[in-house]
């Protein structure tokens, strides 16, 4: 088995479309050139963005498996009805 593979199944990573973290900057208030502030401009700070991910119990093919979605995925498996609701899980 190769690195990359046992890098990707314990990390932030969407089972469904790959979604993983992603880094970039945040910055507080921007005080900048029109207020003529340039001493109290915030700083960037070099920050990571992690996926919203849920662990999420799937029917594909007529078989249950558990699965890390992230919210976009999960919203869109609901859409499409293959994570069956509560309501239908105490019924049936």
């Amino acid at each position: 088995m190769s690195g990359k593979l046992l890098f990707q199944s314990m990390s932030y990573i969407c089972d469904n479309c790959g979604k993983t973290t992603v880094a970039g900057r945040s910055q507080r208030h921007g005080r900048g050139v029109a207020g003529k502030r340039w001493k109290k401009r915030a700083q960037k700070t070099i920050r990571v963005f992690k996926p919203n991910l849920q662990k999420v119990s799937v029917v594909l093919s007529g078989k249950r498996l558990s699965m890390k979605l992230c919210a976009k995925c999960i919203k869109r498996f609901k859409k499409d009805g293959r994570i069956p609701s509560y309501s239908s899980l105490a019924v049936g």
